[in-house]
């Protein structure tokens, strides 16, 4: 009897490939007045973490999972985390999942299903998938984790709008519908949309993943990832010369960023106050001033790459010739 009057925590699960918006969309939610007490469990692909800090919101629990996708290696801890989180469930409103854009989102929503405890505890809200609508079908065509994360959306996010013409915006959602005629689609630009049309939507359903994956809840769902997909992070402890490295950054972008699917920094440029912080896909990037530096925290540059053929990129050489003499 104690069990069934347990209440189950909602679980938000934020997907999308990678630099598609998923920490611009979860610092959206965290930063409006919604009076909700989240807990945010980031996950990232590299040993190194950035989103941890990109999260601004300080007054919400953070956890991070590092090297590692949630969906194979780093699985177990997220199992850990939603227990730990489940002894305090009356302190909480809800849970939020930032997968690393690298996951396939089957497993771990397989994990709220399959595991007694979380099963007992949780209730899976919603898949919300942030998609990039300038790199989208490009994505679909390399990546079977995108085509993934797309099929397995409650909610399709289709970001980055301002960016794309009418008619391929129109391409971009129709390819979105033949993989998944079932997911709404809503169109944002930085992430911008009310709070309830990603949240509290009750929108999961199990019956409609089985009529698609009927071994959805009895197969393995691990995968392999690609294997010429590597991450490379690098920290310097000296102040970095702003000039310097947008020559090198810029370049870098111009020659390689085809292979150069992510790219994220927090930077300490010599003479500035303030954390610059950086984020790119392919050959885009965008960057501004985040803030002074914690108190008391060392001013440490942090970069992280995600790609293919990194080793041959000259990155660690290229990013120590822009310490600050």
């Amino acid at each position: 009897m104690d069990q069934i009057a347990t209440p189950q925590i909602p679980v938000t699960v934020l997907t999308g490939f990678l630099g598609a918006g998923k920490t611009t969309l979860l610092n959206r939610i965290l930063t409006e007045r919604h009076g909700k007490r989240y807990a945010v469990i980031v996950n990232e692909f590299g040993e190194t973490g950035i989103d941890n800090d990109l999260v601004v919101n300080a007054d919400e629990e953070v956890f991070e999972m590092n090297n590692g996708c949630i969906c194979c290696t780093v699985r177990g801890d997220l199992i850990r985390i939603l227990g730990g989180l489940m002894k305090r469930a009356d302190r909480l409103d809800a849970i939020i999942v930032e997968t690393t854009g690298l996951a396939d989102p089957a497993p771990v929503a397989q994990t709220f299903f399959v595991d007694q405890e979380v099963a007992e505890r949780t209730r899976l809200d919603a898949i919300v998938t942030v998609a990039d609508a300038v790199h989208l079908a490009g994505q679909l065509g390399e990546h079977h984790e995108a085509e993934e994360q797309i099929a397995f959306a409650d909610v399709v996010l289709l970001n980055k709008t301002d960016l794309v013409g009418d008619a391929d915006l129109s391409g971009v959602e129709a390819r979105i519908r033949r993989i998944n005629p079932y997911a709404k689609i809503i169109r944002t630009a930085r992430c911008d949309t009310p709070l309830d049309a990603v949240l509290g939507l009750n929108a999961f359903s199990l019956e409609r993943v089985l009529a698609v994956e009927p071994d959805f809840l009895t197969s393995d769902h691990d995968h392999e990832h690609d294997e010429d997909v590597t991450s490379l992070s690098l920290t310097s402890d000296a102040p970095l010369d702003l000039a310097a490295f947008q020559t090198w950054f810029g370049r870098l972008l111009q020659t390689r960023g085809q292979d150069i699917l992510r790219s994220k920094g927090i930077l300490n440029f010599a003479g500035e106050a303030d954390r610059y912080v950086f984020q790119g896909v392919h050959m885009l990037m965008d960057g501004a001033p985040m803030g002074s530096w914690p108190e008391g925290a060392p001013r440490v540059s942090r970069l992280v790459f995600i790609g293919r053929n990194l080793d041959g990129m000259g990155l660690r050489e290229g990013f120590e010739a822009c310490r600050a003499a």
